[in-house]
């Protein structure tokens, strides 16, 4: 019987293979990487806000919704688009 000695390249090696293949798994099974529908829940968790902060900006128009039932549905990529349109920079003074 034959034996091989293993490396900690060839692990190193190996866990770089694994994770890419995980990766790919993931990615197939989400399409985009995000659901292309959230519930309110899940936009709170994600900005971590309030029920009702978010209830707020749906009210002000801050954030666009659907309601079916009883249920307020929000579309991720606008969620994103939102968060970038809003993105905060600061620009530090010359004299720091």
């Amino acid at each position: 019987m034959a034996t091989s000695i293993i490396t900690t390249d060839d692990l190193r090696e190996f866990k770089i293979e694994l994770l890419n293949d995980i990766k790919k798994i993931l990615f197939k099974q989400s399409g985009t990487g995000l659901k292309k529908y959230l519930k309110s829940s899940e936009v709170m968790d994600l900005l971590s806000i309030s029920a009702g902060t978010l209830q707020n900006f749906r009210m002000n128009g801050t954030i666009p919704h659907t309601k079916m039932g009883n249920i307020n549905f929000y579309e991720a990529d606008e969620i994103q688009k939102i968060m970038i349109e809003n993105r905060v920079q600061i620009k530090l003074s010359e004299d720091l």
